[in-house]
C-alpha cells in the first residue's frame, strides 16, 4: 500500500460503524507478523518505542528522529496502516509543526498529540496538563503542518483521570471544533464517563487503557469508539522470549534442544524469504 492508501483505509475505520483493536508493533518483524494475521491497523506507542530503541522506560527520553525513523522501518516492511503516539509533539507547538513533517513523510496514517506536560518538569512528581489554549495551538499547528490531508491527527487527552470530567468534556469540545480528526481519551474506567464524552462531541473515538468490564466492542462502538487499545503485551513477550532463550544457552543447553523456537518456516515467512528468492532469480542470475 502508498501512503495515501494507508491513510485512506484509517479514515475508512474512523467513519465506519465498528470498533478495532490494533496491533501493538515495535519493529519491522512484528509489523510484518501483525499483518499476515489480518490485522486491520498497527500501533507504535511512545513507550514501546523507548523499550524498543532505548531499552529505557517510558520518560520521554526518546529524541523525535529516533521515533520517526523507528516508524519508518515499521512502515517499510508492510505494516497495516500505522498509527503513532506522538506524545507531546517532542516540543511545543512548533516542534510539532516537526514532528508531523518527519511521521507524514515516515509514511504513517495517522498519530495522536497529547496535552500532558511532558516531559516531567522538576519538582512534582504529579501529572499535570497544559493549559487547554497551549493543546489547542499544539493541535493546530499541527494541522496547517500536514502535506497530505489525508494524514489523521488526534487530539489526545488524559483529563478524566488528572483533572475530571468537566476539564475533559471542555478540553474535548475545544479539540472537536479546532478541526481534529479524532480524539483520543486515557483514565476512562467507568462506562458513565465515556457516555459523556460522546455525548458532548461528534468526532471519532480511540482510547487507551480500558477495564475489562468495559472491553465490549459492540457497546464501544455504540459510543463512536473506532479503535481501542488493549496494551502492549506482545513485546513484553518477545522480551521474556530472548530472556526464555539466553537462559537455555548460558545454562548449557545445546542449540538443537532449545524449546520455545519456532520452526525455520516461521521466520522465513516473517522475512518474506520466498519473495527475496525470487528478486534473486529475477534480477541477479540472468
Amino acid at each position: 500500500m502508498t501512503a495515501s492508501e494507508r491513510r485512506a483505509r484509517l479514515r475508512a475505520i474512523l467513519a465506519g460503524d465498528a470498533c478495532y483493536h490494533p496491533a501493538s508493533l515495535h519493529d519491522p518483524v512484528s509489523a510484518r507478523i501483525a499483518s499476515d494475521l489480518g490485522f486491520e491497523l498497527g500501533m507504535f506507542a511512545g513507550s514501546v518505542a523507548s523499550l524498543a530503541v532505548l531499552g529505557a522506560p517510558d520518560l520521554i527520553v526518546l529524541t523525535l528522529t529516533e521515533f520517526a525513523d523507528q516508524a519508518r522501518r515499521i512502515v517499510r516492511a508492510g505494516a497495516p496502516p500505522l498509527l503513532c503516539d506522538a506524545d507531546h509533539g517532542y516540543g511545543n507547538a512548533l516542534n510539532v509543526m516537526r514532528t508531523v513533517e518527519e511521521l507524514e513523510n515516515a509514511g504513517v496514517a495517522g498519530f495522536s498529540l497529547e496535552d500532558t506536560e511532558l516531559p516531567r518538569p522538576f519538582g512534582d512528581g504529579s501529572t499535570r496538563l497544559i493549559s487547554l489554549a497551549e493543546g489547542l495551538g499544539k493541535v493546530r499547528a499541527g494541522l496547517a503542518a500536514r502535506q497530505d490531508p489525508g494524514l489523521v491527527i488526534m487530539a489526545r487527552t488524559g483529563a478524566p483521570s488528572v483533572t475530571g470530567m468537566a476539564d475533559a468534556i471542555e478540553r474535548a469540545r475545544a479539540y472537536d471544533a479546532c478541526g481534529a480528526d479524532a480524539l483520543f481519551f486515557t483514565g476512562i474506567t467507568e462506562r458513565a464517563q465515556l457516555e459523556a464524552l460522546s455525548a458532548a462531541t461528534t468526532l471519532p473515538i480511540m482510547l487507551g487503557g480500558l477495564p475489562e468490564a468495559m472491553q465490549d466492542k459492540a457497546w464501544l462502538a455504540s459510543q463512536r469508539v473506532k479503535i481501542a487499545l488493549q496494551g502492549h503485551q506482545p513485546f513484553a513477550a518477545a522480551s521474556a522470549a530472548v530472556h526464555a532463550t539466553l537462559k537455555q544457552l548460558r545454562d548449557g543447553v545445546a542449540p538443537g534442544k532449545l524449546t520455545g523456537v519456532p520452526p525455520a518456516a516461521f521466520m522465513k515467512g516473517a522475512t518474506r524469504e520466498a519473495e527475496y528468492a525470487r528478486w534473486t532469480r529475477d534480477f541477479l542470475e540472468g
